[in-house]
């Protein structure tokens, strides 16, 4: 069972629904479960109208608040939806709860660039060109300007894996992407 939380339409899920079947086939073994959960209703009814893989469940629920038993899940994912929680702390302990022992969980968010002038560069880019884009291509300035916001709010990576760690995860790591633009954070629930 994968928990793709924040998963939207289900990008992602259908990616995992894939690798899986390839590794089932390759291995043998029980089908995998992939159980999209996300805030927004409008995003599960798009997905599912979509269409999707037969592995694939939908729900609408809080990250905050999962609607799961305590230890149901062999991994929790969760992709550039973390920081629209209104509390990471206890979305991260959620993850934790409903992660089988062993459990993995992954995050990819937004980060902060790990040099000075990465970062500096970034800033710019980020206030001027990417409102400005989001006016131009999707007609919605705001939600561009939420949008590197609340990058802006999101804690570092460092900051970050001591919240996993709090929340129970074990043998946390940082992968940063680009310099860290982003990053990915890994912890296993033991």
């Amino acid at each position: 069972m994968i928990i793709d939380c924040a998963g939207g339409t289900g990008d992602m899920a259908r990616r995992f629904a894939k690798m899986a079947r390839r590794a089932q086939e390759r291995r043998g073994g029980p089908d995998a479960v992939i159980n999209i959960i996300d805030y927004n209703a409008e995003m599960i009814a798009a997905g599912i109208e979509k269409g999707g893989e037969p592995e694939i469940t939908w729900t609408v629920g809080d990250a905050q608040r999962l609607p799961l038993p305590d230890a149901y899940a062999d991994a929790y994912v969760i992709s550039f939806g973390i920081r629209n929680v209104t509390d990471i702390d206890a979305a991260l302990r959620e993850a934790r709860r409903v992660l089988k022992p062993g459990g993995r969980f992954i995050c990819l968010e937004f980060s902060r660039p790990v040099t000075e002038a990465l970062a500096k560069a970034y800033d710019a880019y980020s206030f001027k060109v990417i409102p400005q884009v989001g006016e131009w291509v999707a007609k919605d300035r705001e939600a561009y300007q939420y949008l590197v916001e609340s990058i802006r709010r999101f804690p570092d990576q460092r900051t970050f894996a001591t919240m996993m760690e709090n929340a129970g995860f074990k043998r946390v790591t940082i992968s940063n992407f680009t310099g860290g633009v982003a990053a990915m954070h890994q912890g296993w629930a033991l």
